[in-house]
């Protein structure tokens, strides 16, 4: 069976070369392949340009495709893997397109796992985790209130003055700017039209505790049932948010006063003049590091009684061997290619894994990519 690796962006690279050094055998799709050989040509030959039409003429039932492209390409590429009888694997979200082809894909015993990569991906993993072992703690109860938090940024390691910098493209940033989120907030849906209107303040219990701006991100609702929350509990907050440096609304007030004006065909050329021009002023430098913070927790209670209260907090940052970014969103995305490949994976479209038993090897594979892993136990 062969893995077709579409893309080698800068957040695609380690997962590609554990995969390769591992001897797996992988054939390389990017747009350019001069950058493929740059990243992995003194692992493979085995590169080249990404054609739709050729990976399709290429791929074999029980091969897997893994896209790590622009999210217009995601469905096209698993509707051909289901034509094919073969496995699909992105770290993105699962689009309402992609979540269409659920009953196709189980009628071909075809594997399409979306979500794993960071957020989503690491998240969902520590938030199964959570769930579960609330479940099984004495503090469970249909009678508590529950509290449910997901915080993920990647921020500067070496904080500058615009407070933030950029991986690849600002284009999606600003996009994401632009979007509604819904989520909880006491007992309550709460609906947002921009980020910028429900900033707060939260602390992450790292070993030495800090706090960053967080705000809501995306629909937040539909992980309760993901997440296997039951339809009678007390939600008290449920949220799955963006994590932000101190400041970083203050630096970019100008930014949402013109990104809220911006609309249309002239609205978008916009967006693409600013994305440059970003790019061009915060944009890491070579071999600067990148940091990424992720806190994922659940808490019950009742009044002024606390039953349960655990977090996840994650620290890493980038060092000789790379971004924690490219990392943190490649490495899981491979390890579900394996799980793919040794069958533990169901057929249908799924979001990266909820078994117990992968959800713990993947967190322990995790552990080794962040300087800090923690559960930290509230009571």
């Amino acid at each position: 069976m062969t893995i077709h690796w579409c893309g080698t962006g800068l957040s695609a690279i380690p997962g590609l070369r554990r995969l390769l050094q591992a001897g797996r055998d992988v054939k390389v799709w990017n747009r350019t392949v001069a950058k493929a050989e740059e990243a992995v040509g003194d692992l493979t030959n085995s590169i080249e340009a990404f054609d739709f039409d050729q990976v399709s003429a290429e791929t074999d039932a029980g091969d897997i495709v893994v896209s790590m492209l622009p999210a217009d390409w995601h469905v096209p590429l698993a509707e051909m893997c289901i034509n094919k009888g073969a496995h699909f694997v992105s770290s993105s979200y699962i689009a309402p397109e992609m979540r269409e082809l659920h009953g196709r894909a189980i009628l071909r015993g075809v594997a399409c796992v979306n979500e794993i990569g960071l957020d989503p991906g690491i998240d969902h993993l520590m938030a199964h985790h959570l769930v579960s072992d609330y479940r099984s703690s004495q503090a469970f109860s249909d009678a508590n209130d529950l509290s449910f938090i997901s915080y993920c940024g990647g921020i500067p390691k070496h904080a500058n003055p615009f407070r933030y910098k950029f991986s690849w493209s600002p284009l999606g940033v600003l996009k994401a700017l632009r979007s509604p989120s819904r989520s909880i907030r006491d007992f309550a849906e709460l609906n947002v039209d921009r980020p910028w209107d429900a900033i707060s303040s939260y602390t992450a219990p790292l070993a030495t505790p800090e706090s960053f701006e967080v705000y809501p991100n995306r629909d937040s609702l539909p992980f309760m049932e993901d997440y296997s929350f039951d339809a009678s509990w007390r939600v008290k907050e449920f949220v799955r948010g963006t994590l932000r440096l101190n400041g970083w609304a203050e630096a970019w007030k100008d930014v949402f006063a013109e990104v809220e004006t911006l609309e249309g065909a002239a609205g978008d050329a916009r967006l693409k003049e600013m994305s440059d021009q970003f790019w061009a002023e915060n944009a890491y430098d070579e071999g600067e590091p990148d940091r990424v913070v992720l806190c994922v927790s659940l808490k019950a209670e009742q009044g002024e009684d606390l039953f349960y209260h655990k977090t996840f907090v994650m620290d890493a940052w980038g060092d000789e061997h790379g971004t924690a970014m490219a990392r943190l969103v490649s490495i899981p995305a491979s390890l579900a290619v394996e799980s793919v490949l040794a069958g533990e994976m169901p057929a249908g479209v799924s979001a990266a894994a909820s078994d117990p038993r992968l959800v713990l090897r993947y967190l322990g594979e995790v552990d080794q990519l962040a300087q800090h892993l923690q559960v930290v136990d509230h009571l």
